[in-house]
């Protein structure tokens, strides 16, 4: 009779230890580390290529296509194409450009291919530092990690 008892608590323990080493939707617990690291290199490149003045290798981490979508300064940009533009007319010098840091990286597994990656940016530049926060949403298309929504706003 003990047996019997045990049978149903011996299952749900099992059910319940396979699905604590799962990430979201199957996503193994080794996975999902693999995924953030990889995630959070895409914008580690970022700020790189910011800091060598090189604002084409910064967009890299984004999705090429029409269905870009960038939201900041109380405007929404839609496209690769104009993003880059804006990018490029806001930060047209490299005394314009600072230098760049992501600081607070908080990135939750969606899926196998989505994901959210909130943190904060910081600009040091001669004469201020302004900073404030983003929501990074990506995908993995083609193995690769890309940025499809960007988020940002400004603390000052």
């Amino acid at each position: 009779m003990r047996l019997a008892y045990r049978a149903p608590l011996l299952a749900a323990f099992v059910v319940l230890a396979s699905c604590a080493s799962q990430g979201p939707a199957g996503v193994s617990a080794n996975s999902a580390v693999v995924e953030t690291e990889r995630i959070e290199a895409v914008i580690q490149k970022q700020a790189a290529a910011w800091n060598r003045g090189d604002i084409e290798a910064f967009m890299d981490g984004y999705l090429r296509s029409s269905k870009l979508r960038f939201a900041s300064g109380g405007t929404v940009t839609r496209g690769f194409e104009p993003t880059l533009a804006r990018y490029k007319a806001r930060y047209d010098t490299r005394e314009a450009m600072g230098t760049l840091s992501f600081t607070e990286l908080e990135t939750v597994l969606l899926s196998e291919d989505a994901a959210v990656l909130h943190g904060r940016w910081q600009l040091i530049r001669d004469n201020d530092t302004p900073s404030g926060l983003f929501t990074l949403v990506f995908r993995k298309i083609g193995g690769d990690w890309q940025i499809i929504s960007d988020t940002t706003t400004s603390a000052d």
